[in-house]
């Protein structure tokens, strides 16, 4: 089973807001996840990120592997503390 850590979209029209989610990568965008790992509101001033780092490196040691946004958020985030 391949993992992924992903985003899965929440909110309403024209105002998302997203939860970094640890997934099947076979699972559909808003189907069933694992586990919530951080959010991710891009409609704050700046963008807020928070991230579970604790539980992030869990699932990356597991072989979890980001997508290519996630993989920028946590950058990010990481940078921020």
């Amino acid at each position: 089973m391949a993992v992924r850590i992903r985003l899965t979209r929440m909110g309403r029209k024209k105002h998302p807001f997203y939860r970094i989610v640890v997934a099947n990568a076979e699972a559909s965008r808003d189907g069933q996840f694992l586990e919530v790992v951080g959010t991710y509101d891009p409609c704050k001033q700046p963008a807020e990120v928070i991230v579970k780092q604790d539980r992030v490196k869990i699932w990356l040691d597991k072989g979890a592997l980001p997508s290519e946004t996630v993989k920028t958020l946590l950058a990010k985030a990481s940078k921020a503390e």
